[in-house]
């Protein structure tokens, strides 16, 4: 028994590689390289078609950019969005709590407005403001029907900075109720069920558990809204307010022959403002999720540190073998 044993052949004389000396290849993506070279091509001939045609004239956009008429325009553009955005905000939470109450009446008023003011466009509201002298002189505060206690004059109180604030809020409020009352609802109705049990007031339980849990649904999709509110600003130069883009249309009606630099100096401010609005988004939306990731998102400093870190490893494995 022995004997044979000990006489037997290995089945295998080929003797398997050490771990270290294994490698192992990346899966080969030809087509991912192939869009990648068309997308770099198409991007790089766009930039070389934009800084070498004369046609956009570089030289006059440098002289427009920080001219004190742009400044002033773009000034009124940030006043109008602030003070539209927050109204229009406020607006849209009492309206979305309406849409959301027990009683019908609320809800019926609600979703008119609603429905009225998303389907009407924004420069039609707008216009209608801007002329609404002409149908009501007077506006007065009173009991129906009966005596008015305050009386104010349409034409002195309806300025265009008036105009331009409230057709911008009644427009974004619309939006914004849709907006708040879909974030209430993605709050899981365990948490409102908890609250109950805890015997707490409804005003209580919305400010300090539903609403911040409903922010992380309600930030971004009004971030959106509040981008669509900056460039709906340009509206405003149809009521006779001089915002940024009426600073650019009435600049490009003296100089007609800087109509393009102007334009693209209008579209240089709008590309700043929105970029700016999508940092604060991130670094909020990344505020809200805290309790509801196990790691929150890296923000694009750590993205880029981390991008270093794992290309100086792959250079060292690829020397190392």
């Amino acid at each position: 028994m022995s004997e044979s044993l000990g006489s037997a052949v290995p089945l295998s004389t080929t003797e398997p590689r050490p771990a270290a000396a294994q490698r192992v290849l990346p899966l080969r993506h030809p087509g991912r390289w192939i869009a990648s070279a068309i997308v770099l091509v198409v991007v790089t001939q766009i930039v070389h078609g934009l800084a070498t045609n004369p046609f956009f004239q570089w030289d006059r956009f440098q002289y427009w950019f920080l001219r004190p008429t742009i400044l002033d325009g773009l000034l009124i553009t940030l006043e109008v969005t602030l003070y539209s955005a927050v109204l229009g905000l406020l607006v849209g939470i009492l309206l979305a709590l309406a849409r959301l109450s027990q009683s019908p009446v609320l809800r019926a008023v609600s979703w008119v407005y609603i429905w009225l003011f998303r389907s009407v466009p924004l420069i039609v509201v707008l216009l209608f403001l801007y002329n609404f002298s002409a149908l009501y002189k007077t506006l007065s505060l009173g009991v129906p029907f009966g005596p008015a206690f305050l009386t104010f004059d349409e034409s002195r109180l309806a300025t265009d900075m008036v105009v331009a604030v409230v057709g911008l809020s009644l427009n974004e409020a619309a939006y914004a109720a849709e907006v708040v009352r879909g974030g209430i609802l993605s709050v899981d109705q365990g948490q409102h069920e908890a609250a109950s049990a805890l015997g707490l007031p409804k005003g209580y339980q919305f400010t300090r558990i539903v609403f911040p849990q409903a922010l992380r649904s309600i930030t971004p999709n009004y971030v959106n809204q509040l981008i669509g509110l900056i460039k709906g600003t340009s509206l405003v130069f149809y009521v006779s307010l001089l915002d940024l883009f009426g600073s650019v249309q009435s600049m490009g009606s003296t100089y007609p022959g800087d109509i393009v630099p102007l334009l693209l100096v209008a579209t240089a401010w709008y590309l700043i403002l929105t970029s700016v609005v999508s940092v604060v988004q991130f670094y909020v939306e990344r505020y809200y999720s805290r309790g509801a990731l196990r790691s929150l998102p890296p923000t694009p400093l750590q993205k880029v540190r981390t991008g270093l870190r794992d290309l100086r490893a792959r250079v060292r494995k690829e020397a190392a073998t």
